[in-house]
C-alpha cells in the first residue's frame, strides 16, 4: 500500500534543528510528513509542488514554510536541465527548539502567526523570497553555528513581516485533522499523488481509507470539500497545464500523458474549467508571452 510517509529527523548533537542542501534526491522524496517545521528553497528545478491537498507548479526559486505534520513532496519534471543541476536547501525545526515558551514572548509574535499559517503551507513571491533563498544559500555555507542560528531567526522575522505570501491549503484538509483521520486521509493524498496520471481506483483509494466506497465517498467529500473524481480530474487538468505552456507535444499525447483515456473527455473537462480548448488555451498563452517578452525588450 502506498501510504505518506512519517519522517523522523534527528538533528546533529551540536545542532538544535536540520539545515542541509538537497542535490536532486532531495525531489524524490515520496509524499510524507513529520512533526517539524520546514523552509524549502528550490534552488534549481521545476515541476510539481503537493502540500496538503494543494497542487501547484514550482520553479526555481520556490520559497515554502510548512507546518508540522503536513504532508508534501515536490516532483521534478524529467527532463535532462532538471535530472541534471535539480538542488534545493531545506531547514527542519520544531517551534521548542530554543525553549518550550520562546516563541511565546511578546517580541515574537509575528513568528507566531507565521507558525499558525504554516498549518496551510505558505509560499513566498517577489522581492522576499529571492531575498531570502539567498540567506538561505549563504547560511548553509556558513560553518558557525551561532551565526547559522542568528540567520535562521532573522529569516524567520522577514518571512513574518512579509505580505507577500499565498497561503496553499487554505482550509487546511490536512493539518487541522485528529490523528486518526490524518491516518486515513493522508495515505489516500499520497495514493493520488503517486497515480492520479494512471488509473485510479475508487475501491482501491477506499481500502487504503480502510471503508466501503460509499462510505468513503462521503468521508472525501466531508473532508475535501470536493467529490473524489473532482479531485482527480482537478489533479489532471492541473498537470495538463503544466505541459500545454511548457511543451510542444501534441494535445492528445498530453491528454493521456494526464491521465484522461479519452481524448474528447479531456477537451470537455478542460473547456469547462477553463473556458478555453487546450489549443485555444495554448495559443493565448504563446501570445501573452510574446507580448511580454516585447514590452521588456
Amino acid at each position: 500500500m502506498i501510504k505518506a510517509s512519517y519522517e523522523v529527523l534527528q538533528p546533529a548533537n551540536t545542532q538544535s534543528f536540520l539545515i542541509r542542501k538537497f542535490d536532486k534526491l532531495a525531489f524524490d522524496a515520496p509524499y510524507h510528513f513529520h512533526e517539524e517545521y520546514e523552509l524549502t528553497c528550490v534552488v534549481s528545478g521545476s515541476g510539481k509542488r503537493y502540500v496538503g491537498s494543494h497542487m501547484e507548479d514550482f520553479a526555481s526559486g520556490d520559497l515554502v514554510l510548512l507546518g508540522p505534520n503536513l504532508p508534501h513532496c515536490w516532483k521534478l519534471e524529467s527532463n535532462e536541465q532538471n535530472l541534471r543541476s535539480a538542488s534545493a536547501v531545506v531547514i527542519q525545526f520544531n517551534d521548542a527548539f530554543l525553549g518550550e515558551d520562546f516563541f511565546n514572548k511578546f517580541e515574537l509574535q509575528l513568528i507566531k502567526k507565521l507558525f499558525q499559517q504554516a498549518g496551510c503551507g505558505v509560499a513566498f513571491r517577489g522581492e522576499i523570497a529571492k531575498e531570502v533563498n539567498q540567506m538561505l544559500l549563504n547560511l548553509v555555507e556558513e560553518k558557525s553555528n551561532f551565526r547559522i542560528l542568528i540567520g535562521l531567526l532573522e529569516i524567520l522575522h522577514r518571512l513574518a513581516s512579509s505580505e507577500d505570501y499565498a497561503l496553499l491549503d487554505q482550509h487546511r484538509i490536512v493539518a487541522e485533522r485528529s490523528i486518526t483521520e490524518r491516518e486515513r486521509i493522508n495515505p489516500v493524498f499520497a495514493y493520488l499523488v503517486e497515480n492520479f496520471r494512471k488509473q485510479v481506483s475508487l475501491d482501491k483509494a477506499a481500502s487504503i481509507a480502510n471503508m466501503t466506497p460509499n462510505a468513503f465517498c462521503k468521508y472525501f467529500k466531508k473532508v475535501t470539500r470536493k467529490t473524489f473524481m473532482e479531485t482527480i480530474i482537478e489533479y489532471r487538468l492541473n498537470y495538463a497545464i503544466q505541459q500545454l505552456v511548457q511543451t510542444d507535444k501534441p494535445i492528445s499525447e498530453i491528454s493521456y500523458e494526464s491521465g484522461f483515456g479519452d481524448v474528447s473527455h479531456f477537451y470537455k473537462m478542460f473547456k469547462a474549467k477553463m473556458n478555453l480548448s487546450p489549443l485555444n488555451y495554448r495559443k493565448r498563452f504563446v501570445r501573452n508571452l510574446a507580448g511580454d517578452k516585447k514590452l521588456s525588450a
